[in-house]
């Protein structure tokens, strides 16, 4: 397993280092400068200067580079001009709120894509099938940003049953102590039913607006796992020895479909990172995509650098976890260690 793991790591250096190299010359390739951003509208052509070369801008690109390069191996990813603090602890304190509504917006759309693929599947043509292959196209079809922002003015406005889309808690709730990052996880921690419930209210939208991006792919690829599954031979020989309805269901076909989807989990999670940046401008949520917008906005290199480094680790950290569990769902699967 160690040696399986180990090839894998290697395996996704080369990307690694790709994306190091083409972040950093497409951030030097955005229009706009700076320094002159950053020294204000007033400022002389000195003053300008000046900042430019405490940034560093004055140097080649190689020399730039090599620079970058020499402060990520000592894990410094920078300064942010935007914040002033170092972009490690910024994506340090970002990192759990982004990775939190993710992972709900996941969960939410594997509770109801994972059955209602399944569903469809086990009633191939009837209405239902219809009905759960109409919702399935809404789910593609729809735009993030318009179904936040529809939920929002039905939810929100219209209904006010959702509280104010202001960020992860209201006005008046402290956070919980910092453990893990993640208030859910914190509050339950600290035993505060107050602050688990007002996180879990703000959260539901958001969550809502993720799960609904993802779940019409992971139903989709569900319904098409299961009907080759359920026509496979092995599974009309369990039917013909007599097994129950719910048995040949579950533990032939069920686990034998869950490869596909377990891919398709995968890549649903790494599509939503990126979705992050919407859904969490419209929410106010205090997330890593919110801020790797600003920082792109106000051409701030360092936090771009260390967003998109960011995401490639969690990529990489993802493809393990999905090789790993091949290997646990489906005992067939080789995997050398």
């Amino acid at each position: 397993m160690l040696r399986m793991i180990g090839r894998r790591l290697a395996a996704a250096l080369p990307g690694v280092i790709g994306v190091i190299v083409v972040t950093f010359l497409l951030n030097r390739a955005l229009p706009g400068d700076p320094a002159a951003y950053f020294a204000g509208p007033a400022a002389t052509p000195r003053a300008i200067e000046e900042i430019r070369v405490k940034l560093g801008l004055d140097k080649s690109l190689p020399e730039q580079f090599g620079l970058y390069v020499r402060d990520l191996v000592r894990g410094d990813l920078g300064t942010s001009l935007t914040t002033g603090q170092p972009v490690v602890a910024d994506l340090r304190a970002r990192l759990p709120a982004s990775l939190e509504l993710t992972l709900c917006g996941l969960l939410l759309a594997i509770a109801v894509g994972v059955p209602l693929g399944i569903f469809a599947a086990t009633r191939p043509g009837s209405w239902a099938d219809h009905i759960a292959r109409v919702l399935m196209t809404m789910g593609n079809s729809m735009p993030v940003f318009f179904s936040a922002l529809l939920l929002v003015y039905v939810f929100y406005y219209l209904l006010g049953w959702a509280p104010a889309p202001l960020g992860r808690l209201d006005a008046f709730t402290p956070p919980p102590g910092s453990v893990t990052g993640s208030f859910l996880v914190d509050s339950l921690l600290m035993r505060d039913g107050t602050v688990f419930l007002a996180a879990a209210k703000q959260l539901v939208l958001p969550t809502a607006t993720l799960g609904l991006a993802a779940l019409a792919p992971i139903a989709r690829i569900t319904r098409a796992a299961m009907l080759g599954v359920l026509a496979s031979d092995y599974v009309r020989t369990a039917r013909a020895g007599g097994l129950a309805p719910r048995t040949v269901l579950y533990v032939y076909a069920l686990r034998n479909a869950l490869l596909p989807v377990v891919t398709a989990l995968g890549i649903v999670f790494a599509f939503l990172l990126g979705v992050n940046v919407v859904v969490e401008k419209i929410y106010a949520w205090p997330g890593i995509g919110s801020y790797a917008l600003e920082a792109v906005m106000t051409s701030d290199y360092a936090p771009v650098q260390g967003f998109v480094l960011t995401m490639a680790m969690i990529y990489v950290a993802l493809n393990l976890l999905i090789d790993i569990l091949y290997g646990v769902i489906d005992p067939r699967v080789r995997i050398e260690t």
